[in-house]
């Protein structure tokens, strides 16, 4: 196992002392020239920040995506100023002029961190306890690729997780949910350090918050060692060094902070937490910290030498680690394909060559059953493929058979079984997504996508290519009621930016579904699947696939459609049916394929309008969830078959039939749109 703490120099107390005050004063002096932020925590947390930032983490500011770098999460991030800080002192491509632009228009240094905007800044943290979970995500990540890469004397994937939790972070569920599963897990490279000032936003967090939280994390299978003094730099570094020698178990680390320490009058209180201190209290802090009140973002002589240390020893730390993966390289040469297609999110030569395919069947394929197939001919081909579900594998069929359960012991194995936390699994998905090297999906019924809608926004906000796959995906699954059938779900993803939603029509669209998505990495995907099998559809006729979002599946009779009918996943069938039975009455239907809106909006015009003629206002969406904005494709003469009020407990056929989710209703329905009943 790495250790994190070989050729530090020392630095004497004094200097010490005023790194750690820099990091402070640069942090209410932005906050207070925003005149917006959080200055209480960046005041008490920066001895923590400055023990871990210099003695400890493993980074090169020159190069924030060295893959073998220690990871830090600021879970708690409203407390961003003491992050951007120590990325500017440290000497990531982060100026001066940046911090003093915090929470501005554009600015590199936003009100929480955000991925991809600031180097240095591992993930999104601005929901608590979102961050706590991400981090559970990392040291899986890091678990699972030292199982895949490591050889014996290379060690290139052996780094830790770090995190700063706070007192709200540990409140959330999230939190909670990824703290009991780290534990099982027994992740030893995930550490934890607690800001336990005991005040939050609103007063004392022992208004409400006043378990022993130690002794929960104890309970969780947590090593845990308690700082009692959060300016005590050397008991940190005592705590953090006890932490990284136990390798069984992750590890917290409450330290007992004030916030806003210095603050001659909020100090201690929840007026240091989240507005500015006030010019007079700026300077009556500064004054208490020995600091000048003339010279906003004041740094004294020596410390940003002291500080920018990291550079050189960072670049180091690289070097030696690149010139053990060249010799890595040279004897592990499969290996190093592998290493160099996940860096760059690519996928090997031949890796669909086993995905299934079906023909056309009326008796029908559920579509979750077809997903099942295609995720296990791509997990033979693509090692860093991996993933697993919230205690439901036997329902939504993702168990990638044959490769074994990523649990202690074995942390090659490629089934992570989350438990019941739909809200963790896709907080912890999107953190083994941040490591970079892995393709990853988390699976549960689509009705627990609110659940973790949290998390799948903060995918969408990162742009991490997160894997959200629901089956299960409406009132048709049946006899299981209302509570576990889907009616909103799909719109409400729709609306969320970034993300795309794919809900596919039969087996092998949905095997196109994983094509595209195992070739696409941009944004995040929700594909939604079905319980019950439908219809494996003709595509002889048809023009276009999956990757153009809708397309047309078959062509009213002549060319020249009175109609068009379209639909998503399991009701294109129905389309297909409704096709059928209005030929008989000379009425001339196109079927359209429509998985995903979001694809379709990419197209060209004159593919969008090829697929849905302007000149064609007689349109008709069927799909069996709320129809509300279906308006955007069936314009203002079109109609809508769907569900716009919550299911029943009954078989499916029987839903079917009293909810008009059926051939024959559809074809009523396109008669009555064209007037002709």
């Amino acid at each position: 196992m790495t250790t994190t703490t070989e050729n530090r120099p020392t630095t004497s107390n004094q200097m010490q002392e005023l790194m750690i005050n820099t990091i402070r004063t640069l942090s209410i002096d932005a906050v207070q020239k925003a005149n917006s932020g959080h200055p209480g925590a960046p005041l008490g947390m920066a001895p923590m920040a400055y023990t871990l930032f210099t003695r400890f983490l493993r980074y090169n500011p020159r190069n924030s995506d060295w893959p073998n770098r220690d990871r830090f999460v600021l879970s708690a991030g409203h407390a961003s100023m003491v992050l951007y800080s120590l990325l500017y002192l440290t000497g990531y491509d982060l100026s001066l002029d940046d911090l003093k632009s915090f929470r501005q228009w554009e600015s590199k240094t936003p009100g929480h961190p955000e991925y991809r905007m600031t180097p240095g800044v591992e993930v999104s943290t601005g929901p608590l306890g979102q961050g706590f979970a991400n981090g559970v995500g990392m040291a899986i990540a890091e678990a699972y690729l030292g199982q895949l890469f490591n050889r014996p004397g290379f060690d290139l994937v052996d780094h830790y997780i770090y995190g700063f939790v706070s007192d709200g972070d540990l409140q959330e569920g999230v939190a909670s949910e990824a703290a009991s599963l780290a534990g099982h897990l027994q992740l030893g490279k995930l550490i934890y350090l607690y800001d336990s000032n005991k005040v939050q936003l609103s007063g004392p967090a022992d208004v409400t918050f006043t378990e022993n939280v130690s002794e929960r994390f104890r309970a969780y299978g947590w090593h845990v060692n308690e700082v009692q003094d959060g300016n005590d730099v050397e008991a940190i570094a005592r705590a953090i060094k006890e932490a990284q020698d136990v390798a069984d178990k992750p590890s917290l680390i409450p330290v007992a902070t004030v916030i806003g320490y210095g603050s001659p009058h909020k100090a201690g209180t929840f007026q240091a937490h989240g507005e500015p201190l006030g010019t007079d209290e700026v300077a009556e802090t500064k004054k208490s910290l020995g600091w000048p009140t003339d010279e906003p973002f004041f740094i004294p002589d020596g410390v940003l030498d002291e500080f920018r240390r990291a550079v050189p020893r960072g670049q180091q730390l690289e070097e030696q680690w690149t010139q053990k993966f060249d010799r890595w390289r040279a004897e592990y040469p499969n290996e190093a394909q592998t290493w160099d297609r996940a860096r760059t999110w690519q996928v090997p030569d031949g890796w669909d060559a086993e995905l299934p395919s079906w023909e056309p069947d009326p008796a029908g394929v559920a579509t979750r059953e077809a997903g099942g197939k295609a995720m296990n001919a791509i997990a033979k081909n693509v090692p860093t493929f991996m993933g697993g579900d919230a205690d439901l594998a036997p329902s939504t069929k993702n168990n990638l058979i044959g490769f074994g359960d990523f649990e202690p012991g074995n942390y090659g194995g490629r089934n992570i079984h989350f438990g019941v936390r739909e809200h963790a699994m896709g907080s912890i998905v999107n953190g083994i997504m941040a490591n970079g090297l892995l393709r990853a999906f988390g699976a549960t019924f689509f009705t627990f996508s609110d659940y973790q809608r949290p998390a799948v926004r903060m995918a969408c906000i990162m742009d991490v290519p997160t894997i959200f796959l629901y089956t299960h995906d409406s009132v048709l699954l049946g006899e299981d009621g209302p509570t576990h059938q889907p009616v909103e779900h799909l719109m409400s993803l729709r609306v969320m930016p970034h993300l795309i939603v794919l809900r596919p029509s039969d087996a092998n669209e949905t095997v196109d579904a994983w094509r595209w998505v195992m070739t696409h990495w941009e944004h995040p995907v929700a594909l939604v699947l079905s319980r019950q099998k439908t219809p494996v559809l003709d595509r002889s006729a048809a023009r276009g696939d999956l990757s153009r979002g809708a397309y047309v599946l078959q062509e009213a009779e002549g060319g020249k459609p009175d109609i068009i009918l379209m639909g998503t996943g399991t009701e294109v069938a129905l389309c297909v049916q409704a096709r059928e039975q209005l030929a008989y009455q000379r009425v001339h239907a196109r079927v359209v394929s429509f998985p995903s809106w979001e694809l379709f909006e990419k197209q060209p015009e004159e593919y969008r309008d090829s697929v849905l003629p302007p000149s064609v206002t007689a349109r008709l969406s069927v799909e069996a969830g709320a129809t509300f904005a279906w308006c955007t494709w069936v314009g203002d003469k079109g109609a809508s078959v769907g569900i716009d009020h919550f299911g029943a407990s009954a078989p499916a056929k029987v839903i079917a039939e009293h909810m008009g989710l059926t051939g024959d209703n559809v074809a009523r329905q396109a008669l009555t749109l064209l007037g002709r009943k």
